[in-house]
């Protein structure tokens, strides 16, 4: 089942991915660059633990040496040095915690840097597929976890295992059989922890996981439009019932993981208090037989000490260095995503173009790749217990078990998955559902072309092949007889201007929003280019004009005045070929009069492909496309069109014919005859 390849089994989504030799090569080669700091930092541990382990010696000089000897310049000599060392230890300390923050907040840089570029080479159909908040997770909770991983798990292993060498070398030297007999508690260290590091591990993953589920559904409707449609639907008990379960699951994680790192360190700390006492035991032995001195066994507990305490740690490694890997491996999961819309190593500079546009017998199906299992998304990503393809919003409120909702999301996906996903793309085959259906057509330099036909039709889609948003499943989209997908995609944008159905403006200026097109306009370029969207005397009629904030997705202005906006910053970027998607649909009609004679002056010259809901546009196109179910059914010019008497001419009696009227009233037109 080729076709169904990012739904696993119930078995095989429990299974979390080892740590490998693969894994951990991958996180040095963003750690090389910093080989010279992490050296430095090795040092600072030797001296630092060097100097830590003099300690117990000044202890063991004053108890034998010092007091029984009366010598006051000695006592007070080693009560120095009992001062010095925790200073010296101490001014170390922070210069080696300032090697590691570097070298940590360095690495991570170059990771959230990687990602953040990762992600934006993603294609449209990426961020279709995947939930906004599950992407601020792995940039910010993720990230975090990594970098946590270099500044505090690896350092402090490295620290320990160095301290813990150390210190049973000294002890060794000073009485070898308590120094054995110290050790053989360590299978005791090593028991518990072989058990807890896989539950631990696993807690970590899953609680990653929650908290990406309810960033998710935070990010969805704490934003403007989604606290809108909460609003007028009611949802509020809803969504908080949501977000409670959500936040519950998270709370119960939490709960789980902190009680079990707790008993896992109180057995530690009782195996612990175990070889403590039996050194204690034999030693006191000793002191009593003679063979040993009061200050020896005083140092060597304090050694001992020294020894349990990384040991400790040293123990929780396994478990604190695989959970720290779980982030490492989720941002690696994100940075291992193909990219669908790719650039080719040899991709041509498109220059400034003439602006032919040209299709060539295109197929295009919004789902063949996800029958291919080719699809890059956060949804084929293994979820661990967690189908993402699944409708999240058709489960709030449903009960049930974590594991049971999962085991019937899995199961609802195989039934309805196909037997077989089709082995190639194959046009002939007669049930696919086609976007887009053997479309051909060509617009000449300088053309007004207007795509017209029904809803679901295709024109969309059409117009989004044109920026490289998707690929043609199969044929050739070309421009100036090049094909788009050999040019490099920087030159393919600063030739294409478009304009489509939802406007989005940043949570920014007015003249913010409009130099996103081109950063160095000169301030007369600014104001030409919104005096051509006729929204100029709009803005400067704001109290702070052209630097008002036009607020969260510019739901400061109206929708006419966010599409004006849009269509100013698309004229700012002085493309070649203009796509115009639905651009005057929220205008009113004298304001639509303005802006469609603004924009005949700005489609002088250029190549113009207008999803064509007004009349007016469809009246000045040089060619008209008629789109339905997914083919070009008929091209002309208006009169060409009516005189065919077919889909057009149904499409102008039903939709046109009434606004003709209007238009032409409006216009101060005596069109005629039609």
């Amino acid at each position: 089942m080729r076709g169904w390849g990012a739904v696993l089994t119930h078995d095989e989504s429990q299974k979390p991915p080892k740590l490998t030799r693969e894994l951990l090569l991958r996180i040095w080669s963003y750690a090389r660059p910093y080989w010279g700091l992490v050296v430095a930092s090795l040092v600072t541990i030797l001296v630092s633990t060097a100097i830590g382990l003099v300690s117990p010696q000044l202890f063991r000089y004053m108890i034998d040496v010092a007091i029984p000897e009366r010598d006051p310049g000695m006592v007070t000599w080693l009560a120095v040095g009992m001062m010095v060392v925790p200073i010296l230890t101490g001014v170390i300390g922070v210069y080696q915690r300032r090697l590691n923050a570097t070298i940590g907040e360095g690495l991570i840089f170059d990771l959230r840097r990687d990602l953040y570029a990762h992600l934006e080479a993603m294609s449209l159909r990426f961020f279709a597929q995947t939930r906004t908040g599950e992407l601020m997770s792995r940039l910010n909770n993720d990230v975090q976890g990594a970098k946590n991983a270099i500044n505090e798990t690896v350092v402090t292993i490295v620290t320990n295992l160095i301290q813990v060498v150390a210190t049973l070398a000294i002890m060794a030297a000073m009485e070898w059989r308590l120094t054995l007999l110290s050790v053989a508690v360590l299978p005791l260290f090593m028991l518990p922890a072989r058990h807890f590091a896989r539950v631990l591990r696993d807690l970590r993953r899953e609680s990653l996981e929650h908290n990406a589920e309810m960033n998710a559904t935070m990010n969805e409707t704490l934003n403007v439009s989604g606290a809108l449609l909460v609003k007028l639907f009611g949802r509020e008990r809803m969504e908080l019932d949501e977000f409670s379960r959500q936040a519950r699951e998270v709370h119960d994680i939490g709960i789980r993981a902190a009680v079990t790192g707790r008993w896992f360190w109180m057995m530690l700390s009782v195996v612990t208090a175990i070889g403590i006492a039996l050194v204690y035991l034999v030693g006191g032995h000793m002191v009593l037989a003679g063979t040993f001195t009061i200050g020896t066994i005083v140092a060597f507990g304090a050694y001992l000490r020294q020894l349990y305490g990384p040991l400790q740690s040293l123990t929780n490694a396994p478990v604190s260095f695989a959970q720290s890997m779980v982030s490492f491996e989720r941002v690696f999961e994100v940075l291992d995503l193909p990219v669908e819309i790719g650039e080719e190593p040899d991709a041509v500079d498109l220059g400034r173009v003439e602006g032919r546009i040209e299709f060539r017998e295109v197929f295009f199906d919004y789902e063949a790749l996800e029958r291919e299992g080719e699809v890059a998304s956060l949804a084929t990503v293994a979820r661990y217990g967690r189908n993402a393809d699944a409708s999240m919003l058709l489960k709030r409120g449903k009960g049930g078990s974590r594991a049971e909702r999962d085991e019937e999301v899995i199961e609802e996906a195989i039934e309805s998955a196909p037997e077989q996903a089709p082995d190639q793309i194959d046009p002939r085959v007669p049930d696919r559902r086609w976007a887009l259906d053997d479309v051909s057509f060509v617009i000449e330099p300088g053309q007004l072309a207007a795509l017209v036909g029904p809803s679901g039709s295709g024109k969309t889609t059409t117009t989004y092949l044109i920026p490289r948003l998707y690929d043609p499943t199969l044929g050739e989209v070309r421009i100036d007889d090049i094909d788009i997908r050999q040019a490099t995609l920087q030159s393919l944008a600063g030739n294409i201007g478009m304009v489509t159905q939802e406007t989005y403006l940043f949570y920014d200026t007015i003249r913010a929003n409009l130099l996103y097109a081109d950063p160095d306009a000169s301030e007369e370029r600014l104001v030409e280019a919104a005096q051509a969207a006729n929204i100029h005397d709009f803005i400067v009629g704001l109290p702070d004009g052209y630097d008002t904030v036009v607020g969260e997705r510019g739901y400061r202005l109206s929708g006419g005045e966010r599409q004006r906006m849009a269509i100013a910053r698309v004229i700012l970027s002085d493309p070649r070929i203009l796509v115009l998607d639905e651009a005057t649909s929220a205008l009113d009609s004298i304001s639509e009069a303005l802006v469609q004679d603004a924009l005949m002056h700005v489609m002088e010259g250029r190549t113009s492909l207008v999803i064509a809901h007004r009349l007016s546009t469809i009246l000045s196109a040089d060619t008209i496309l008629v789109m339905q179910d997914g083919r070009l059914v008929e091209q002309g010019t208006h009169e060409e069109l009516l005189a065919r008497d077919g889909l057009y001419a149904e499409l102008y009696e039903t939709q046109f014919q009434s606004a003709m009227e209007g238009f032409e009233a409006a216009a101060g037109i005596d069109s005629g005859p039609a």
